[in-house]
């Protein structure tokens, strides 16, 4: 970014929080500059700079962006309630905003509607625990949907399944993945609950690959754990891609992408997220190809 944008000061900025492709644009969410930027995909090249403050996560719908942001009018408690920016794709100018819940962090989209999963982190240890819903046809708020403490992703498979994770609240409320779709009367209702710790995913054909990294307030350590989920029949698969001795090597997995061709595992380590993190390359098997140093806290990743 810094080598195609020199006259940018500052560079790309801090704390990038998401990253995503649209058409031939490639969209960085800055949480700690308070933007977005909306570069060229092939050569980094900024098109525009969005000024979105506290902004979290973005995804697409039809010839619009979303983009969640931890800033809005005060709720309960003096904590601030979140935000949903509408951008226009074609003209990158903001065209609406919509409250929502409390620290709005992923989004998806299914049948017009976008599902926003609020953790509420701001007011620890009272969690939100709440999916904010939007009609995209009004852009006006629809109920929310109970979930769990601290809610954090939330992804759509082929099957129009919502998963969505909660991480609890570090102590007597373990982290979890929910599995929502739609009933007979159009609702989004629970189909699962998985009593596993999910901090990140991606979703490639049938199947969920994800990592989790569970802290303990007790032990005052992290537990990691990876694993596989057939997003078809709901369960976990049993694999041994994951019990590859080299998977040890990875500290404190921070992002995850597998290959839609290859199924090769692409996983970036945090480290001591303050000094250069690192990003692993594995095989379909499982087996460590490679591995690169990266700058700090390396995260979201993107096939282009």
């Amino acid at each position: 970014f810094s080598k195609v944008n020199s006259d940018v000061i500052m560079g790309l900025g801090d704390t990038s929080s998401d990253m995503q492709v649209n058409g031939d644009q490639l969209w960085v969410v800055v949480n700690g500059s308070n933007k977005v930027e909306v570069l060229s995909k092939e050569t980094c090249k900024r098109i525009k700079k969005i000024d979105i403050p506290n902004c979290r996560y973005v995804t697409f719908n039809n010839n619009h962006a979303y983009v969640s942001s931890y800033v809005g009018p005060m709720g309960a408690d003096n904590i601030q309630l979140g935000t949903v920016f509408k951008i226009d794709v074609n003209t990158l100018e903001k065209v609406d905003s919509l409250v929502v819940s409390y620290q709005p962090e992923e989004m998806a989209v299914v049948d017009d509607v976008l599902y926003v999963a609020c953790s509420g982190g701001y007011r620890y240890p009272i969690y939100d625990r709440v999916v904010s819903t939007i009609n995209l046809k009004d852009f006006k708020r629809g109920n929310d949907i109970d979930v769990e403490l601290n809610l954090h992703r939330v992804r759509k498979d082929s099957h129009d399944n919502l998963w969505i994770t909660s991480r609890g609240n570090y102590e007597d409320v373990s982290p979890a993945l929910f599995c929502y779709n739609k009933d007979k009367s159009g609702n989004m209702t629970l189909t699962k609950k998985i009593d596993i710790a999910v901090s990140d995913m991606c979703i490639v054909g049938d199947s969920l690959y994800y990592f989790g990294v569970e802290w303990s307030n007790e032990t005052m350590s992290n537990n990691v754990s990876y694993g596989i989920i057939n997003t078809k029949t709901l369960e976990k698969v049993e694999t041994t891609i994951f019990s590859n001795d080299a998977f040890k090597q990875v500290e404190v997995p921070y992002g995850i992408i597998v290959s839609p061709d290859s199924r090769d595992i692409f996983i970036t380590d945090a480290k001591n997220y303050v000094s250069s993190g690192k990003l692993y390359h594995f095989d379909a098997n499982g087996t460590l190809k490679n591995s690169v140093w990266t700058s700090d806290i390396p995260s979201k990743m993107i096939f282009n």
